[in-house]
């Protein structure tokens, strides 16, 4: 794991630098500098909208007694998203822009469940693949606590 994230570290920086060199030979220094700060303003009003829209999703769910894990492994994502939109460059914008379309999103979170990437549980135990879009709802009647038994001495 180490020596992939070294490799993007390392090629992901040069790939955006060589993008930023190549768009501005052909448009200008300007507008490509223009078009970068567009696209992170562009993506920071989207992931807004996309992340509101996923939170109220959650919430529903857990109103309804569910924590479905393809909904929370989406906010995961949406958050790579503003980091990658936040990043200077074309390539990561292409990859946050990615990311904030729901139908690549949830693919992608399907995907990550199904492989065990990601091992969702809830007080009723863990999810598997076959679990992953079917929750059961929690208890009604019960109460979480902690108790300390006190013994009186007279």
């Amino acid at each position: 794991m180490f020596q992939i994230l070294l490799i993007a570290f390392l090629t992901v920086p040069i790939l955006e630098i060589y993008l930023l060199f190549q768009v501005g030979g052909v448009i200008g220094a300007g507008w490509t500098i223009f078009i970068v700060i567009a696209t992170a303003i562009l993506g920071a009003g989207l992931l807004r909208q996309q992340g509101f829209s996923t939170w109220a999703r959650l919430n529903q769910s857990i109103a309804q007694g569910q924590l479905p894990p393809t909904i929370l492994i989406e906010g995961i994502f949406l958050l790579l998203a503003g980091a990658f939109l936040l990043t200077p460059g074309f390539f990561t914008d292409t990859v946050g822009f990615l990311f904030l379309v729901p139908f690549i999103r949830k693919m992608l979170a399907a995907s990550l469940l199904r492989r065990g990437v990601f091992m969702a549980s809830s007080m009723h135990g863990s999810y598997s693949s076959e679990q992953a879009s079917h929750s059961r709802p929690q208890e009604k009647n019960v109460i979480e606590g902690e108790y300390e038994e006190r013994v009186d001495k007279d």
